[in-house]
């Protein structure tokens, strides 16, 4: 057990987003793979749909031809293959920047497509978010096939095939699948496996993008007992260790007279990390990770932090209200019932970015035409880290609903 635990620390990892339109079975297939619901928020629980990412993990394990999650089977040993970190994002259409968020964090994505409802407005514009963040990766899950009859699967089946011709996922798998039934769930962890790693930058300073914070003390802990606050994110490139002095940028945001805010960076020290429920003392690029820190948890309870990005300290640019975006804009506005064209970007204009796990909203100062696209510069509300070559997903405010209507990298 010593050595398969050895082996499990130096396995190949993924990050995988699970996306699709609401009801069509993510966090029900996710707790089926996963043995976890990531459904744990208190509104969640009652409205029955996921509002904030969830976060679970597997280890998956060759066992003759085929996969499992399980460590052993009939008393035998089996052979830990890869490490899987899920990432379930909102389908509801009021979420769409939360799926954004989720987007960026994530090599390669499952597209869940119940059988009996088929290809739905959200459908497509989570598809469309993959394409703008730049994910190549993904499998297609035809979910919920026990509600369907053969002939109605087959139809379905076709549908899917229809709407991934001539796309970046035109050669992707379509499973059938019934999560609650636990059928072809195999066939699952096999594609899974079957994903291909992209390369890290360990090299590099470090990046650290922050999808979630958090405060894990429960009512009535005993200071002496009291954690530092979490960042839950994903370590893009670079390394950290536990004691590194760490930066977190834009990091607090101060109320002033006249509705302005101001941002402070904070400074803090890695007390923990946790991979998991694996505690690490240094930590890669790759899945996704928790960091406890020395911040009062004060600071990061409810999620105040998402959005923000970590280095060693001094390490990070300056935050900025101004970003230039080399943008392309789609066809049509994805997510309506009914078709329509995408208009192109004017000046003064409000749009909303997601870059990394930053969402915010900008008013564009300026729109330079050229062949390859369109650079826009805008003004934002909220400010960002701009790295150069960062994604940045690009919506519009359209009939009262944030859309996505293109996609850039920043200059």
């Amino acid at each position: 057990m010593a050595n398969q635990k050895s082996e499990i620390k130096s396995l190949p990892e993924i990050n995988v987003g699970v996306v699709g339109h609401i009801d069509h079975g993510k966090t029900t297939l996710l707790s089926k793979l996963t043995g976890k619901f990531t459904d744990t928020h208190s509104e969640e629980l009652k409205r029955g749909i996921t509002i904030k990412l969830g976060y679970t993990e597997i280890t998956i394990y060759k066992h003759g031809s085929g996969f499992t999650t399980k460590e052993k089977i009939d008393g035998k040993p089996t052979i830990p293959v890869r490490y899987v970190s899920f990432i379930d994002t909102p389908g509801h259409e009021m979420l769409m920047a939360t799926m954004l968020s989720g987007a960026a964090i994530i090599d390669a994505a499952i597209l869940v497509v119940a059988a009996n409802e088929g290809i739905k407005p959200q459908t497509r514009e989570h598809f469309i978010a993959l394409q703008a963040k730049g994910i190549k990766s993904i499998i297609v899950v035809q979910n919920k096939i026990d509600l369907v009859s053969k002939e109605e699967a087959l139809k379905n089946y076709k549908q899917i095939k229809e709407f991934l011709k001539g796309t970046f996922a035109e050669n992707a798998p379509v499973i059938p699948v019934s999560a609650q039934q636990e059928i072809n769930l195999d066939k699952i962890l096999e594609q899974l496996v079957a994903f291909e790693i992209p390369k890290r930058d360990a090299d590099s300073n470090p990046i650290f993008v922050v999808a979630r914070s958090f405060d894990i003390n429960k009512p009535g802990t005993d200071i002496k007992n009291l954690h530092g606050g979490v960042l839950g994110g994903i370590l893009k490139k670079g390394k950290l260790k536990v004691g590194d002095e760490i930066e977190i940028k834009p990091g607090m945001n101060i109320k002033k007279p006249h509705g302005k805010t101001e941002y402070k960076t904070l400074t803090t020290k890695i007390l923990s990390l946790q991979k998991g429920k694996e505690s690490l003392a240094e930590i890669y690029p790759g899945i996704s990770l928790s960091i406890e820190t020395s911040l009062d948890p004060f600071l990061t309870r409810a999620d105040s932090l998402t959005g923000c990005m970590v280095s060693l300290k001094g390490k990070l640019p300056e935050i900025t209200n101004k970003v230039k975006i080399n943008s392309k804009l789609f066809g049509e506005v994805f997510g309506l019932k009914e078709q329509k064209k995408i208009e192109p970007i004017k000046t003064k204009e409000l749009l909303m970015l997601s870059i990394n796990t930053t969402i915010t909203v900008g008013v564009v100062e300026n729109v330079k035409s050229s062949k390859e696209g369109n650079e826009i510069e805008l003004s934002l509300n909220i400010p960002v880290i701009a790295l150069k070559g960062d994604k940045a997903g690009i919506a519009r405010n359209i009939d009262g609903h944030w859309r996505l209507i293109g996609w850039g990298e920043i200059n």
